[in-house]
């Protein structure tokens, strides 16, 4: 596939994953950590107008001079620009108008792309490409929480919801030794997944399954929520403070529980596997079983015992660099590194996550109290 191509197919693909919202969903922001559809849809179009358009097509102007204040997301490099927590204040620039600009864009970015840009430039586009990937599975843990937070549970009829377990789980041995971790191979790959190096690991076993909601329910009716010796501090301080009992969008129904999903408010599917846990919950899960989370060391090493790409699954790696890891220079070096802080490191992928991003080396991270997103648990022991 040409870069042109994969280019229109990523910026359709948006078009066509928000075709279902109404014009009132597209620009609320219940939580800090959700931002609108509106704003994805705008940023990542600003992302190709700054770092490609600004930067290398000869004589282009913007669209629209405010767009990169209202639009840029976190590159001080780029500029000044809206707070997080503001998103969704914004009704102006209208809808109609941010598809004008992806329209506008769009054109532009063929028409430079027509000129067959150096190896360079080309590599921006395809980060610009990955970066819209990227927002696009955002856009399904938003949408979710925008629509799961309303009083009448709606629903848009995207099904992304993980797929039965079939099978019991079982316990894959891996042996004590050394192996490679990180990126190897032809295409893309993220700063972060960079530079391979050697590790050594102890023998441990893994599970081939995720743990399910059958299980978790488990862990709840046992008391879970309430035994602090399960926690870590800053876990048990986040559920109490914040009243937090079940996995995000489980609701007890006269005795019952119910789970919303994008498809609709309905019962607890037992045999799924739970999402929208946090770390701090997943940690909490694997102590009630004696078990513990794989580092994601242990979880490369292991990948080809299993299947993978239902759920992100939180490993017990904070988010730090490769050994040689190096950042390019200006706004795209802010891309990843200035984010190994505090925040724990996540592997694997989920039903939302777009083909081509559920390599093995792939590091997603997030906080640890973070669990709109769509993350499950893979015991270690």
């Amino acid at each position: 596939m040409t870069l042109t191509q994969s280019y229109l197919n990523t910026r359709q693909r948006f078009v066509e994953i928000c075709r279902p919202l109404k014009i009132e969903d597209y620009s609320v922001q219940p939580e800090v950590f959700v931002s609108p559809p509106k704003w994805h849809l705008a940023h990542t179009t600003w992302f190709f107008e700054q770092f490609v358009l600004v930067s290398h097509k000869e004589n282009y102007k913007v669209f629209d001079k405010d767009f990169a204040y209202l639009f840029n997301s976190y590159y001080n490099n780029a500029g000044d620009r809206v707070l997080r927590p503001n998103r969704g204040l914004m009704t102006r620039p209208s809808v109609e108008e941010v598809y004008h600009y992806r329209d506008h864009v769009d054109r532009e970015m063929i028409e430079f792309l027509e000129s067959k840009p150096d190896t360079k430039i080309q590599n921006i586009v395809q980060l610009g490409i990955q970066h819209e990937q990227q927002h696009q599975e955002l856009f399904y843990y938003d949408i979710k929480y925008i629509l799961g937070h309303q009083p009448t549970f709606p629903l848009i009829e995207h099904q992304l919801d993980p797929n039965t377990v079939q099978e019991a789980s079982k316990w894959v041995t891996i042996s004590e030794g050394i192996y490679e971790i990180g990126f190897n191979g032809q295409g893309f790959c993220y700063d972060n997944e960079l530079g391979r190096h050697k590790v050594y690991l102890q023998e441990f076993e893994i599970s081939n399954q995720l743990v399910t909601n059958r299980d978790y329910l488990a862990f709840i009716e046992s008391g879970g929520y309430d035994n602090f010796n399960l926690w870590h501090a800053d876990g048990w301080d986040y559920i109490k403070q914040n009243t937090i009992d079940a996995p995000l969008y489980w609701y007890k129904v006269n005795g019952s529980w119910k789970q919303y999903s994008l498809d609709g408010f309905h019962d607890l599917r037992l045999d799924e596997p739970v999402l929208h846990v946090s770390y701090y919950e997943a940690f909490a899960f694997a102590e009630w079983q004696s078990k513990r989370l794989p580092t994601e060391f242990e979880w490369e090493a292991a990948s080809s015992q299993f299947e993978f790409g239902q759920l992100w699954e939180w490993t017990n790696s904070a988010y730090l660099p490769y050994p040689k890891f190096s950042k390019a220079p200006g706004a795209l070096g802010e891309y990843n590194g200035k984010f190994m802080i505090n925040q724990m490191v996540l592997r694997g992928a989920s039903n939302a996550t777009v083909i081509g991003h559920s390599r093995p080396s792939y590091r997603n991270f997030f906080h640890p109290d973070m669990r709109w997103q769509f993350s499950g648990i893979r015991l270690a022991k």
